[in-house]
C-alpha cells in the first residue's frame, strides 16, 4: 500500500532496539483518512471472505479496526483486553501474550460472550512483529472453536519472524507494509 509507506517514510521514526514509532498517524495520534484507505485495503485482501467479527487486541488495534469495520458489513469488534476489572465477566478466553515494545507479558482475555463458535474471525493489529499478540487472538479465538479467515496488519516487521510464527497455524497474514529493515532515519521495504 503506497499511501501507507509513503506515510511511514514522510513521519516515521527508527527508534533504538528496533522500533519503528508512528505515533504521529496510527497508533496514538490517527489519521482517520488513511485508516479509511487501510480499511478499504484489507477489504480488497479479504475480498470474498465471510466476516462476522474482527478481532484485536487493547490499545492500538482498537481505532484501525473500527475503522475497517464498515467494509465488512459494520461487523462488530472486539477487543482483547490486558487487564482485569470489575466490569468484565468472570467466563472469560485467556491467551499469554508478551509485549515487545513493552516487554512485558500479559494474559489478554475475551469474553466467551463476544466470540461464538463457528464464527468467522477476522484479526486486525497495528504491528506484526515476532508474532505473540496475533498468536495469542488465534488461541482465543481456537478456545472459541471459531474460524480465525486471516490475520490483516497494518505494519509488518518482516525481520522478526511474525508471519512465520502465525503461517505454521496455518492462518493467512495479509500485510499493508513489510518492513525489510531499519537504519537508524531510514525505512527499507519488501
Amino acid at each position: 500500500m503506497n499511501l501507507l509507506k509513503e506515510r511511514i517514510i514522510k513521519d516515521g521514526k527508527v527508534r533504538e532496539g528496533r522500533i519503528l514509532k508512528v505515533d504521529s498517524f496510527l497508533n496514538h495520534q490517527m489519521d482517520i483518512r488513511l485508516l479509511n484507505e487501510i480499511g478499504k485495503e484489507f477489504k480488497k485482501r479479504f475480498q470474498g471472505e465471510k466476516v462476522d467479527k474482527i478481532l484485536t487486541i487493547e490499545a492500538s488495534g482498537i481505532g484501525i479496526a473500527a475503522v475497517a469495520s464498515q467494509y465488512f458489513d459494520y461487523a462488530p469488534v472486539v477487543f482483547a483486553k490486558k487487564t482485569e476489572s470489575l466490569n468484565i465477566d468472570n467466563d472469560l478466553y485467556k491467551s499469554p501474550v508478551h509485549s515487545y515494545t513493552k516487554n512485558k507479558t500479559y494474559n489478554v482475555m475475551v469474553s466467551k460472550s463476544f466470540i461464538k463458535e463457528n464464527e468467522k474471525i477476522l484479526i486486525i493489529d497495528d504491528f506484526l512483529a515476532s508474532g505473540c499478540a496475533a498468536c495469542g487472538l488465534i488461541d482465543i479465538a481456537t478456545q472459541a472453536k471459531a474460524e480465525v479467515i486471516g490475520v490483516g496488519i497494518v505494519i509488518e516487521k518482516g525481520f522478526q519472524g511474525g508471519r512465520e510464527a502465525i503461517n505454521n497455524l496455518g492462518v493467512k497474514v495479509e500485510s499493508l507494509a513489510i518492513v525489510d529493515k531499519m537504519e537508524e532515519d531510514r525505512v527499507y521495504f519488501k
